[in-house]
């Protein structure tokens, strides 16, 4: 791997969502919690407190974040369920991280949350038709309106992407 930063590779939002990638999104995210929780098995405090990366966070943030993002990923899905193409509220994910429980708290509530939040999300997207995934939100960061198919692959892709920097940090440090 090259550039530590995107351990599967990018995101690319304008690749179309098939009906395979968007099975393969749901139940990456229904498994989600428990590889997250499978990649932090063990490691002590000072292991969560090492970066990913240089100048990156470290594990222990990048969990509390992915709970941040996760659930910001539910409430989004729900908006677009529930309103027509409303604007999402944007955050600022670097300041989140910083904030003092996401730089010092242990890692269990964010798991737990995680584990609470993807299954209400995938029960919720096992739930929908094709007419449900095609509804959208707009993004006002990037000027870019996103359907549920898309936030979907989107939020699947960022749990192997936050697992992939804990387990390669994991296996370029022999832990």
């Amino acid at each position: 791997m090259t550039d530590l930063r995107y351990p599967i590779g990018k995101f690319d939002v304008s690749a179309p969502v098939t009906p395979e990638i968007r099975t393969a999104a749901i139940w990456d995210l229904a498994q989600a919690p428990e590889r997250v929780r499978a990649a932090v098995n063990g490691l002590t405090d000072a292991q969560l407190d090492t970066p990913y990366r240089p100048e990156g966070w470290t594990v222990r943030q990048v969990v509390h974040h992915m709970a941040d993002s996760h659930l910001n990923a539910a409430t989004r899905v729900r908006l677009a369920l529930t309103e027509d193409n409303p604007t999402i509220k944007p955050y600022i994910e670097g300041k989140w991280a910083a904030l003092p429980d996401a730089s010092t708290l242990t890692v269990e509530p964010s798991l737990q949350i995680l584990e609470g939040v993807h299954a209400r999300l995938v029960a919720l997207l096992r739930s929908l038709d094709d007419a449900a995934f095609a509804r959208t939100v707009v993004h006002p960061e990037h000027g870019r309106t996103m359907s549920i198919d898309v936030l979907t692959a989107l939020y699947g892709w960022h749990s192997r992407h936050h697992v992939g920097h804990i387990t390669a940090l994991r296996e370029r440090m022999g832990w």
